[in-house]
């Protein structure tokens, strides 16, 4: 089968992968739709990010939803030519965070398409992939393929929102509207906030976040004043999900949370954030971090199937997998893409 095979940054090759047998308690899928990720954006721009490198080539891909082609021994519930959304994250179940039922800290993690691990785990963007039983959740009648893959990106999200705590009558501020961000807007709306601010330096994704759930949008970039009179009173927002990795608009979200605020870092930064740790205290603020999912991933292809959220506005283009160079290079320009698909058919 095909797989779009990572060699160095900007080296991103169509090859022949294996697919492997189906054993029992296993699955296979003849994937469809592949989302690109932001992580699956670094390995092409820049090799990886953080310390994180590719040392091997590697599948990328881990968001995805295709069509179950094969059923082995052992599995119910499943059966052939069940559309499903994949589950790309496979922790161990024996480790001692996995037995706290902290899953998505296993010591022993598998996650499509990372480089954390030697060898790396070979991701999802292939036209088939065989799967544990676990992973595939079932996707109902009338719910695409794209937003199937978008389940990945809405269980982060939602993870995110589930770190925070009650948003019930909440007011809201989400800094960095890529495609988590807007997800955070939807899940926080759908938490029962009741007023949601986004931010960005661009427009094109504040547009898209407008259509999705933000009662507010605005482009600190040319009318920071917009978002520091929220500073008023020591504060506004109750929550804060920082979604952008960067250290400025941090600094700048801090300004606008009332005292005791939640605040919720999502986004990764290529490096170290400087905090301004004297704000932290004299604020009093609550500093969570939210990092990938584990239940969350059932809830969100829960929401999708009964059209509790919608997330077709954030899709921007579906392209041929073999038109990865172009897909990739349209899911880095801001200015035109939210989430860009691949498709695998």
């Amino acid at each position: 089968m095909d797989a779009l095979v990572i060699h160095a940054p900007g080296d991103l090759r169509v090859e022949d992968f294996p697919t492997p047998p189906v054993e029992a308690g296993q699955v296979r899928v003849r994937v469809r739709t592949g989302g690109i990720c932001g992580s699956d954006l670094h390995y092409y721009q820049h090799g990886g990010f953080g310390t994180i490198r590719i040392q091997q080539p590697m599948v990328l891909g881990h968001e995805i939803a295709g069509v179950i082609d094969a059923v082995a021994s052992g599995v119910s519930g499943l059966s052939v030519g069940d559309r499903v959304a994949v589950n790309p994250s496979q922790p161990c179940g024996a480790c001692r965070f996995c037995q706290l039922g902290l899953h998505n800290h296993c010591l022993d993690m598998r996650y499509y398409g990372s480089a954390m691990r030697m060898p790396h785990v070979q991701g999802a963007f292939r036209q088939q992939i065989v799967i544990g039983a676990p992973q595939a959740f079932a996707l109902a009648d009338g719910v695409s393929d794209a937003e199937g893959a978008m389940a990945e990106p809405l269980a982060v999200a939602l993870h995110a929102v589930n770190r925070a705590g009650p948003l019930l009558g909440r007011s809201v501020l989400v800094t960095g509207c890529g495609p988590i961000g807007a997800m955070a807007v939807v899940a926080a709306r759908r938490a029962g906030a009741t007023h949601i601010v986004a931010t960005d330096v661009v427009d094109q994704p504040l547009r898209k976040v407008a259509l999705v759930g933000a009662d507010e949008t605005i482009n600190v970039a040319q009318q920071p004043e917009a978002l520091a009179r929220h500073a008023a009173d020591k504060g506004q927002f109750d929550v804060l999900f920082e979604a952008s990795g960067n250290e400025r608009a941090l600094r700048s979200a801090f300004e606008v949370v009332r005292p005791r605020g939640v605040i919720v870092q999502l986004g990764l930064s290529g490096g170290e954030m400087t905090l301004p740790l004297n704000m932290v205290v004299a604020k009093e603020f609550d500093l969570r971090g939210a990092f990938r999912f584990h239940e969350e991933f059932g809830t969100a292809v829960s929401l999708i199937n009964q059209r509790l959220v919608d997330l077709k506005p954030l899709i921007s283009a579906t392209l041929p997998y073999r038109d990865a160079g172009r897909a990739f290079a349209l899911a880095a320009d801001r200015s035109q893409s939210m989430k860009v698909l691949l498709n695998f058919e």
